[in-house]
C-alpha cells in the first residue's frame, strides 16, 4: 500500500487543520456563551442554527459537494456548539447561586 502513503500524508495533514479550526470555532463559542450567560440570552437561537446550516450548505453547494451531507454534519456540530454553550451558562448561573 505504499502507492497510498502520499494521499494518506495529505489526508492526515487536512484532517490536523481541520480539527485546528473546529478549535478555533469552539474557542469563539466559548467566548460567546459566556456572553449569553452574562446578558441572559438563550444558548440555542433556532433562527441563527437555520442560518448557520443552510448558509454551510450553500458553501457546499458553490463547491461541488453534497449539500444534505454538509447540512447533516453542520447539524451535529450546531447541536454539539449549542450543549456547550448551554454549560456555560448553566455553570455561571450555578456561580452566581453560590
Amino acid at each position: 500500500m505504499e502507492i497510498l502513503k502520499p494521499y494518506r500524508t495529505r489526508i492526515n495533514a487536512l484532517d490536523e487543520e481541520i480539527i485546528k479550526l473546529l478549535r478555533q470555532r469552539y474557542d469563539v463559542i466559548e467566548e460567546v456563551g459566556a456572553l449569553k450567560a452574562r446578558e441572559g440570552i438563550d444558548a440555542t437561537l433556532p433562527d441563527r442554527v437555520d442560518e448557520v446550516r443552510e448558509r454551510a450548505a450553500s458553501i457546499a453547494a458553490e463547491l461541488g459537494m453534497d449539500e444534505d451531507f454538509i447540512r447533516r454534519l453542520y447539524a451535529q456540530l450546531i447541536e454539539h456548539s449549542c450543549n456547550l454553550e448551554d454549560d456555560i451558562i448553566e455553570a455561571s448561573r450555578q456561580k452566581q447561586a453560590s
